[in-house]
């Protein structure tokens, strides 16, 4: 009987412990060293959200070495777990495809920063505010107040235009009028209702130039510049304006025309 605790009992007892020992002073440290992970994630200035998504996989990855290690100590063949966990993982990642590039590409938008949180920005055919970037998706909100979730893939590989990266930004304005009109006039009255708007920034100097002689009129460019938040109401107001003094002051603003002539064969 003592022989038999000796050769059999008492080493189980031994790797149990150990195993034991193994597990719990493993998670321990792992712990610290998520603690640790958090604190250099957070000291270099990375998003909250993609501090602890990264601690998570760090916690579950060393956690599962751990556990490896005790059950090695208890003689358990890890080999085949490990192959098996090897195994699930790739056909886990081949069915969840689509998540992970959706994965990456929020993780490339967090620590890049194309956009941040409240940026007015046009992004896979949408032109929205960003209201908060998820790991998976974007959610965005349009100026009739929809509700747009994005997937971050199809942001991250198109084209992202954000109107918000910049202090101030250009209005570009096209007004036509007619032929039979005073060209000085209309270039000077346009002159006025830019340099009589508080909005439009003196530097760099707004630009105002005949641009071209179309087919039913004759266009001007009005490209003011002005803080980017004035924006919409100075397009919107310069137009109001424009077609209010044009007015009073016999102008016209004309629309595409065509002339056709008919001629009449006489017969001989």
């Amino acid at each position: 009987m003592e022989n038999f605790f000796d050769s059999y009992v008492f080493p189980w007892i031994v790797d149990i412990a150990l195993a034991l020992a193994i597990f719990f002073v493993g998670r321990w440290i792992v712990k610290q060293l998520v603690k640790l992970t958090q604190r250099l994630l957070r000291k270099a200035k990375v998003e909250d959200m993609l501090v602890n998504f990264i601690s998570s996989i760090v916690n579950v990855v060393l956690l599962l070495f751990v556990i490896v290690a005790s059950l090695n100590q208890l003689g358990v063949d890890t080999t085949s777990l490990i192959a098996l966990l090897g195994a699930a993982g790739l056909a886990i990642g081949l069915s969840l495809q689509d998540s992970l590039k959706n994965f990456a590409a929020g993780v490339m938008l967090i620590v890049f920063k194309p956009f941040r949180e409240g940026d007015f920005v046009e992004a896979a055919g949408v032109a929205a505010v960003v209201e908060h970037i998820q790991i998976f998706n974007t959610i965005m909100r349009t100026g009739d107040n929809r509700e747009v979730i994005i997937p971050n893939g199809a942001i991250y590989s198109g084209v992202i235009t954000n109107f918000s990266a910049r202090d101030t930004r250009r209005v570009d304005m096209v007004f036509g009028i007619g032929y039979d009109d005073d060209l000085r006039k209309a270039k000077q009255i346009l002159a006025e209702i830019i340099e009589a708007d508080e909005r439009v920034l003196k530097d760099p100097a707004p630009v105002i130039a005949l641009s071209e002689l179309a087919d039913s009129s004759v266009n001007f460019v009005v490209r003011p510049w002005v803080n980017s938040a004035d924006y919409w109401a100075v397009l919107w107001d310069t137009t109001e304006a424009v077609k209010l003094r044009f007015d009073e002051e016999g102008i016209s603003i004309p629309y595409p025309q065509m002339d056709v002539h008919l001629h009449k064969q006489e017969e001989a």
